[in-house]
């Protein structure tokens, strides 16, 4: 099953073609769509009216959040829009996909979160985008949770950290937070850091066992700690074609979500896996396979949908 791109005519007219042209065939689309990859500055994204702080959140492992964080921060950036990536995972992948150093001692989102430094401070530039910049996560995030257990309000440190006058060094216009694989206190603090909530979901028989948990805490956060935030995208990851299972998950997540689920999925890629192990998202790892063109679609579907809600 392939849905459609979300390529317009407009884009079509760069190339001298258009979708009604009796020459277009899908090999030519595919080819535009490489070259957008290749070439982001002939097509430019929307920049939002605001900030948007876009928490990706899945407590089940195995679904592509770290790499969807990863790469659609890179499909951002790579359109020129300034991007600010919050590793708040111990185990630091999304700094090990960003190119960012993260080894122990490095600044990082632990002392950001005891208060220690800002944001501005901990960030470093990525590898992949001079527009990019990660809060790396080292391997001292891992006790974090034990020592924010007896700090006053520790559900809120990561909200206070970014609403400080040092992120505004960095003016992102977007902030992705990559969760950890667990509904604790650090998901909890980007939950209540962001606004908007972004939640992979694996086209797999298994995807949506535990998400009524992750959505009834999204619910409680929004009830006592942060009513502005809402889930506003949901992205089908690790797509087969070839099953129809994969047809099936995904028709029922657009039943369930209606709307709030990109037309755009990512597919199943052997390119999207190999990336993290060069240091590099698969935008600059194979910028022509069919994953980065994925992301780079759901990017800028993200972009131009904007953040406000029944957009």
């Amino acid at each position: 099953m392939r849905f459609p791109s979300t390529g317009s005519d407009g884009e079509m007219a760069m190339s001298g073609f258009s979708s009604d042209d009796i020459g277009w065939t899908p090999i030519m689309e595919e080819a535009q769509r490489a070259t957008r990859v290749l070439h982001p500055e002939a097509l430019q994204l929307p920049r939002p009216d605001e900030r948007r702080i876009m928490t990706v959140a899945n407590q089940k492992g195995g679904v592509g959040k770290t790499t969807s964080t990863v790469n659609l921060a890179a499909g951002l950036a790579l359109h020129g829009l300034n991007v600010l990536v919050i590793d708040l995972d111990p185990q630091g992948n999304a700094s090990t996909a960003l190119g960012v150093d993260h080894r122990s001692g490095v600044p990082s989102v632990y002392e950001v979160l005891l208060g220690e430094i800002g944001v501005a401070d901990a960030a470093q530039q990525s590898t992949q985008s001079e527009n990019l910049w990660c809060v790396p996560a080292t391997i001292d995030l891992a006790g974090s949770e034990i020592e924010l257990v007896t700090m006053v309000a520790r559900e809120g440190r990561l909200k206070e950290a970014l609403n400080a006058e040092g992120v505004e060094r960095l003016a992102p216009d977007y902030v992705f937070i990559d969760c950890p694989p667990s509904l604790g206190l650090l998901t909890v603090n980007a939950l209540v850091a962001a606004r908007e909530v972004l939640i992979p979901i694996q086209c797999e028989y298994y995807a949506l066992e535990g998400l009524g948990q992750l959505l009834r805490n999204i619910e409680l956060v929004q009830a006592h700690l942060n009513p502005a935030l809402w889930v506003s995208t949901i992205l089908l990851t690790m797509y087969d074609g070839r099953t129809k299972l994969a047809d099936q998950v995904a028709a029922e997540v657009r039943g369930h979500f209606g709307e709030l689920a990109l037309r755009t999925v990512i597919p199943r890629s052997v390119k999207i896996s190999e990336a993290p192990g060069f240091g590099q998202t698969v935008l600059t790892y194979d910028p022509g396979s069919r994953g980065s063109m994925s992301y780079l679609d759901a990017a800028r579907e993200i972009a131009e949908r904007g953040g406000r809600k029944g957009a």
